[in-house]
């Protein structure tokens, strides 16, 4: 078995690694550290001097031998059947630094992206029953902040933003999705609960909306749309977006464009107002 098929790497919450389906030992909050490092940096080559600058930021450097040992340890728990003294194949030496020799398919934040990015296409194309499938297998992925232990260490703020937004997105992708293929009566609750937790996002109240009225709460619908022009108002000073100023116009109207997607036996395209 190669070492991309019997090794797993999870940033989506704590720090952890599987190899062959078994926990490795990782060891304390700074060798976890640089393999974070390490994760983040996609298999690029990082100097042994910037991994102990960033890793130990305000503190004290310790000497290259302590990172030396933190990456003997690391090797001996990612590749526990290598023979003593062969070449790491996965956590390897390059000039004054180290890799992580990672296939994406390794780590849980790559298989993430993937599934996001093929579940906006899904539903792009018209197949929403498809995108909330593919957009939940992504979202299951996930098991608490991205790089938890190291998240507001500078070296992993970039990264860990960078995934929170798009797991930010990917949930409100995937009930787009919902909505799309007819389930707006069973979406409204995770919609409420949506708003509640991320309430200056306008596409989550325009979701909301919408699900409401297509679940004849046409006065519900307004009222929350109500709501967020005052959240926006207080809290940032600004008008809803057009998409929101769009919506309630047609819920005014009762736009036949907003009616629910006709039960169908195949994929067809999702409405858009």
């Amino acid at each position: 078995m190669s070492v991309a098929e019997s090794v797993r790497f999870g940033v989506l919450g704590t720090l952890r690694a599987e190899v062959d389906g078994r926990p490795a030992h990782l060891g304390g909050p700074r060798q976890r550290a640089v393999l974070a490092m390490l994760l983040i940096a996609r298999g690029r080559n990082v100097s042994a001097e910037r991994i102990l600058t960033d890793v130990w930021e305000d503190s004290r450097p310790p000497s290259m031998t302590t990172l030396h040992g933190y990456v003997a340890d690391l090797r001996r728990a990612l590749e526990p059947e290598r023979a003593s003294g062969a070449p790491a194949r996965l956590l390897v030496r390059e000039g004054a630094g180290y890799a992580l020799r990672a296939a994406p398919a390794m780590v849980d934040a790559e298989r993430f992206t993937d599934l996001a990015a093929r579940g906006r296409r899904a539903l792009e194309d018209g197949e929403p029953d498809h995108a909330a499938e593919l957009l939940g297998q992504a979202l299951a992925l996930w098991r608490g902040p991205a790089y938890a232990e190291v998240a507001e260490a500078a070296f992993a703020v970039p990264d860990a933003t960078r995934l929170e937004e798009l797991r930010a997105a990917v949930r409100e992708d995937r009930l787009a999705a919902v909505v799309a293929s007819g389930r707006h009566v069973a979406a409204v609750g995770e919609l409420e609960a949506l708003v509640s937790e991320q309430p200056l996002r306008e596409r989550g109240w325009e979701l909301l909306a919408l699900a409401l009225y297509r679940s004849g709460r046409q006065a519900e619908a307004l009222a929350a749309l109500r709501r967020v022009r005052r959240r926006l108002a207080d809290e940032l000073g600004v008008e809803p977006g057009r998409g929101l100023r769009d919506l309630e116009a047609a819920v005014l109207a009762q736009d036949p464009r907003l009616a629910p997607p006709p039960a169908r036996s195949g994929p067809a395209r999702s409405p858009r107002v």
